[in-house]
């Protein structure tokens, strides 16, 4: 239940909410349906009963609609709130898990599928490694001011580059393996890293 302390969410913005959903998940039914170069934001528009320029305003290219979730601006507000004592990558961690554990089913299913366009697809593939370089950056500004160091210090940049590194490899590893549970990958992945890479 959520607490009387935090701030509701307003008619308008559960609105936008739902609408930015709608498109999401239209997009990726026709991507799915039809093939992603074939659809056109008119096609994902008049699907979703809304107007091209309506469709610009939630996401700013037809690529987006797979990338953009939100989930950024929640992860690092959940690391910023983690224990000082943690180690940087105990408290990535922590974040993660604390922002997927209870994300419902069929979100965790919108989430593999997103993931999958952005492995398979070429044109799109750019797209996500042009992602995981901002990552990075956004990891560098987190981890730097969690250790006192600056955002050129060797040890940020090396320790943003490899977990950035590692999460890349966990979508590519998630992408093809149904098996496998969204939080599962993740935390397997920084353990790996925070035990070390030794072959």
């Amino acid at each position: 239940m959520a607490s009387q302390d935090e701030p509701k969410i307003s008619l308008r913005e559960r609105k936008k909410m739902k609408t930015r959903a709608t498109i999401q998940q239209n997009a990726l039914r026709l991507f799915r349906e039809q093939g992603y170069a074939a659809t056109t934001v008119e096609q994902i528009a008049e699907i979703s009963e809304v107007s091209p320029s309506t469709f610009f305003r939630y996401f700013p290219t037809k690529e987006s609609v797979v990338f953009e979730d939100g989930y950024d601006p929640i992860i690092i507000e959940a690391y910023k709130r983690q224990p000082i004592e943690l180690s940087p990558i105990q408290a990535l961690r922590e974040a993660v898990s604390e922002v997927f554990v209870n994300i419902p089913d069929e979100e965790k299913d919108l989430i593999r599928e997103r993931i999958e366009f952005s492995m398979s697809i070429p044109e799109l593939r750019a797209v996500a490694l042009n992602q995981v370089m901002n990552n990075a950056s956004m990891i560098t500004e987190l981890v730097a001011e969690r250790v006192g160091r600056a955002r050129n210090d060797l040890f940020v940049l090396t320790f943003s580059g490899a977990f950035v590194g590692a999460v890349a490899a966990m979508l590519s590893y998630y992408a093809q393996n149904q098996d496998i549970d969204f939080l599962d990958a993740i935390n397997e992945s920084l353990t790996i890293l925070e035990k070390g890479l030794s072959l």
